[in-house]
C-alpha cells in the first residue's frame, strides 16, 4: 500500500511539473511585437545572426577607415511587427523601441542633474568664452544595426549623447565665420585692409559669438553630416540636430549688444554712402551717354550733306559744286535783313 502510495506522489509530482512546463514555456513561450518595436532571438545567449556584417550595409559608408574594422558588427535577423511568435526555453527576446524620441541636447543618461538638470549645455568659444547652448536632438534605433544597440554597447543613448556633445563642442572651439562677399566693394575692388582682409570694422563683426548666433544653421548642418556615423557606431540614427539659443554670460551680454549697435550704426552709415556713390555713378553715365546723343545729332547731318555734296561732284563735276554753293547763299540772302559785301577797288 505504501509503495503504491510513493507511485502516486511521484506521478502527480511528475505530471505537475509537466502542466507547468507546458503553461510556463508552452502557452508561455508564445510572443509578439509591437509596431514600434523590433525584435533578436538569440539561442543560449547568442543572436541569431546572418552572413554579413554592418560593414556591408551603407551606413558604413560614414565610418573611416580606422573605425571599420573596431564598429564591425554582425548583421541579426529581425523579428518584425506581428506574431504571434514562438520561443523555446532556451531562447530568449529581445525587444528594441524604433519610435522617434526627441530629448534637450544638454541630457546626460547617467547624470540627469549634470548640465542644469539636463537644461543647458556649456562649451567654450574660440576666443575663450564659455556659452550656454540649448536645443534638442532627434534620435531612433537603426535597425540596420540592432546588434550594436543590444549587444554591443552597454548603454548606447549615454555613447551617442557623449558623441555628440564631443562634436558640437569640438565645432565650437574651432568655428570661424565664412568669409562674406560682402567685404568687397561693387565694382569688385577688395575693401580697405591689407590682401582683402576685413577692415577694422569686419573684424568687431566677428566675435566668435555674434559669428555663432548667424551661423546657427550652418552649424546644425555640421552637426547631422558629423554624426551619421552614429548609426554604425552605435546602432542610433541621429535624425536632426536643432541648436536654438547660444547664450554668453552675463557681462558679456551688455558689451555684445554694444558691439552690435555699433556696427549696425557703422555698416548703415556705409550702406547710405556707397548707395549715395553709386547714384551718383550712375547719373554720370546717363549725362555721358546724353552728351553722346546730342554730339551724334549734330555730326549727322553734317556727314549727310559731305555724303550729298560728293555724290554732286562726282554727276555734275566741279559747276554743279559751284552752282550748289551759290544756290545756298542766295537762301541765305534773302532770309538776311542786312548784307555786308566787300567793295573791289
Amino acid at each position: 500500500m505504501d509503495f503504491f502510495d510513493g507511485g502516486s506522489i511521484g506521478m502527480g509530482i511528475l505530471l505537475g511539473f509537466l502542466g507547468w512546463f507546458f503553461v510556463r514555456h508552452g502557452l508561455g513561450g508564445f510572443f509578439t511585437v509591437d509596431q514600434n518595436q523590433r525584435a533578436v532571438k538569440t539561442v543560449f545567449g547568442r543572436a541569431q545572426r546572418l552572413t554579413t556584417t554592418t560593414l556591408q550595409n551603407p551606413i558604413a559608408e560614414y565610418l573611416n577607415e580606422s573605425e571599420r574594422e573596431r564598429y564591425r558588427y554582425p548583421a541579426v535577423r529581425v523579428i518584425p511587427p506581428g506574431g504571434p511568435y514562438f520561443k523555446w526555453p532556451w531562447e530568449k527576446v529581445h525587444k528594441a523601441p524604433v519610435a522617434t524620441n526627441t530629448v534637450n541636447m544638454a541630457y546626460d543618461p547617467d547624470a540627469p542633474s549634470a548640465n542644469e538638470g539636463g537644461t543647458e549645455l556649456e562649451a567654450v568659444t574660440k576666443d575663450q568664452l564659455n556659452v550656454g547652448l540649448t536645443g534638442q536632438v532627434r534620435f531612433r534605433v537603426s535597425e540596420a544595426n540592432l546588434y550594436a544597440y543590444l549587444f554591443g554597447v552597454k548603454n548606447p543613448i549615454a555613447h551617442v549623447m557623449g558623441y555628440f556633445i564631443s562634436v558640437l563642442r569640438e565645432r565650437l572651439a574651432n568655428f570661424e565665420a565664412p568669409r562674406r562677399a560682402d567685404h568687397l566693394l561693387p565694382s569688385g575692388n577688395e575693401a580697405p585692409g591689407e590682401g582683402g582682409t576685413p577692415s577694422g570694422l569686419a573684424e568687431v563683426a566677428g566675435v566668435s559669438i555674434n559669428d555663432l548666433r548667424k551661423n546657427l544653421r550652418d552649424i546644425n548642418e555640421h552637426m547631422e553630416r558629423e554624426c551619421r556615423s552614429s548609426a554604425a557606431r552605435y546602432g542610433i540614427v541621429l535624425d536632426a540636430s536643432l541648436i536654438t539659443e547660444i547664450d554668453p554670460p552675463p557681462d558679456v551680454e551688455s558689451a555684445l549688444a554694444a558691439i552690435n549697435t555699433a556696427h549696425n550704426q557703422v555698416s548703415s552709415d556705409i550702406s547710405l554712402a556707397q548707395a549715395g556713390a553709386d547714384q551718383r555713378i550712375v547719373q554720370s553715365k546717363r549725362a555721358v551717354e546724353v552728351e553722346m546723343l546730342k554730339a551724334q545729332a549734330e555730326v549727322q547731318p553734317l556727314a549727310t550733306l559731305a555724303s550729298q555734296l560728293k555724290t554732286l561732284k562726282e554727276k555734275g563735276g566741279s559747276g554743279a559744286l559751284r552752282a550748289y554753293v551759290r544756290n545756298v547763299k542766295l537762301s541765305l540772302f534773302g532770309k538776311a535783313e542786312k548784307v555786308i559785301a566787300e567793295a573791289k577797288k
